[in-house]
């Protein structure tokens, strides 16, 4: 059997893994170290929890024992998807490198620029990193890759996932031609496949189990469950999983519970507090201090369920977790195998409990095909039933589309209905007769302007009487305003009925406006004595349309 020995390590880091307590590597260890130490390129596909951190944690702290950094230019680069395994690559430099002169500088999210340019100024042997803050310290001049020598890629499968493909392009681009590249991953999608064909040279691939398979240490179990109302799927699933942690009893010391969103995590881990069971959501959407803390809770035991997203299903290694719950059924197949993979660690035996639905049944298919096996079936939990709201039948209205908003049956009662069938056919009989009589009452105005009245002699009438005249004509509605008068109320509020509305209101505002002119027969002729020019002895008549 290989032991750590018998790798070439420096004697420092073979007296700081002496020291942290192992003596065997792991097949991925064994397996990778030796070309790494050989300066080749290496190419890990392995399942999650195998030790691929120490693959190349070890050998780059080798091969870095010798020479010295220099400012904003790291010897080495580690790319990882998430904070959190940033991280914990950081931590196993801590221990693996604590009797080596070697400095590290962690590069991630939530912290601030001035701290981390603090530490690339005085320069490092190894820089850990995600990449999207990577590329800002680049591109604000603080940063220089053309010094790396070795270049690790861990969980390359999850940066895929992530979006972060492009970014490793570029950042492959960004460092020197003669580098060393380690490459780790899970699974070998076909874009992960492009690159390594592209940026590897001559790898040596290393495969200690087949892609995407499940520890033989995990017992896995899917529970499935019929929902009463589709709206009440969350709540039903909720009170499943508090009956199976209750069924666990002590055997469950802690879990981790997967949800598929962020807003269920935080839904999820206030119901099981609410329920009295100490819970702790984690996700991306956290600040990075509360993130930490809730995942060093956690690991010290202090927290007993972390419900989380897929942010913490990629190599977060947290070796004594017991149990594992999907609480919803992962939409990825590959993030079922990393998922159920934080269980069952270094030897330890631990359970994989998922609650399905009918809903998800292809996605129970795509897991199924991809670990070549059907997941156990297993029954309810002994005397457990829904509660009432969750027992209820569906709604009758539940088909209706409520992304529209309800119905507003006021509004539509108040808008006038058009007559249909034999109702249509009554109404121009009923209203014929009224509107004879209205016609009938008041005389109808010609359109069109009027022509003037011929001028009469002074002699023959004062000048007073054809201004009278004009106004009796303005008065009595031989324009366009009709009988409106500013004191006549209103028959009926404005906006009700057909023949109300805008024009109405146009209408009202004419007549006011006519109404408060003042009176022509109170005006009086000053200064002209008899001599009263001729234009004004003409009687005009008033047209509306000049108002």
């Amino acid at each position: 059997m290989t032991k750590f020995t018998d790798l070439k390590l420096d004697p420092k880091v073979l007296q700081a893994i002496a020291e942290a307590g192992y003596e065997t590597p792991t097949p991925i260890q064994a397996g990778a170290i030796p070309p790494a130490l050989e300066g080749r390129d290496v190419l890990g596909i392995a399942q999650t929890g195998t030790g691929k951190t120490a693959s190349f944690t070890l050998p780059m702290i080798t091969l870095l024992g010798r020479g010295r950094a220099r400012a904003r230019m790291p010897r080495s680069l580690v790319l990882a998807p998430t904070r959190e395994l940033a991280a914990q690559v950081a931590e196993n430099f801590d221990i693996y490198a604590k009797h080596t002169r070697l400095t590290k500088a962690l590069l991630i999210g939530g912290v601030s620029f001035g701290e981390q340019d603090k530490l690339i100024d005085r320069g490092v042997d190894v820089l850990i990193a995600t990449p999207g803050r990577l590329l800002d310290h680049f591109e604000r001049g603080k940063l220089l890759l053309t010094g790396v020598q070795i270049m690790v890629v861990d969980e390359a499968d999850r940066m895929l996932d992530m979006g972060f493909i492009p970014d490793i392009e570029r950042i492959f681009q960004l460092t020197p031609f003669t580098r060393q590249t380690l490459f780790f991953s899970a699974t070998m999608a076909p874009e992960i496949e492009r690159i390594t064909n592209t940026f590897l040279h001559g790898p040596a691939r290393i495969e200690v189990a087949r892609q995407a398979t499940t520890s033989e240490t995990i017992e896995q179990r899917l529970i499935e469950i019929v929902p009463a109302r589709k709206d009440q799927t969350a709540k039903a699933k909720r009170e499943l999983l508090r009956a199976v942690i209750d069924a666990e009893g002590a055997a469950c010391t802690n879990a981790i519970l997967f949800c598929n969103r962020k807003s269920e995590v935080d839904i999820l881990a206030k119901s099981l507090k609410t329920y009295g069971y100490d819970a702790a959501p984690i996700h991306g959407d956290l600040d990075q201090s509360q993130r930490t803390r809730t995942l060093d809770g956690f690991r010290d035991g202090s927290l007993r369920f972390l419900v989380a997203s897929d942010v913490a299903a990629r190599g977060l290694d947290i070796p004594a977790v017991s149990h594992v719950f999907n609480f919803d059924v992962p939409s990825h197949a590959e993030d079922y195998v990393h998922r159920i993979g934080r269980t069952g660690r270094a030897g330890r035996k631990g359970v994989a409990v998922t609650i399905a639905t009918p809903a998800d049944k292809k996605y129970l298919d795509a897991i199924e095909s991809l670990v070549k096996s059907a997941l156990p079936r297993v029954a309810l939990p002994e005397g457990f039933t829904l509660s009432e709201a969750a027992q209820q039948p569906p709604r009758k209205d539940s088909g209706r589309d409520r992304s529209r908003g309800p119905r507003r049956d006021s509004d539509r009662r108040a808008r006038p209905v058009k007559p249909h069938g034999e109702e249509a056919a009554m109404a121009p009989v009923e209203a014929a007769p009224r509107t004879a009589e209205s016609a009938a009452d008041k005389p109808v105005a010609k359109p069109g302007r009027q022509k003037a009245a011929t001028p009469r002699p002074a002699a023959q009438k004062p000048v007073s009487q054809p201004v009278e005249s004009a106004e009796e004509q303005h008065r009595s509605g031989a324009g366009r305003s009709g009988e409106s008068s500013k004191a006549e109320p209103r028959s009926e509020p404005r906006g009700e009925g057909r023949g109300t509305g805008r024009q109405e209101g146009r209408q009202e505002g004419r007549n006011d406006r006519r109404n408060d002119r003042p009176r022509r027969d109170d005006a009086q002729v000053v200064g002209m004595g008899d001599h009263v020019p001729d234009f004004l002895m003409r009687v005009t008549r008033i047209n509306s349309s000049d108002d």
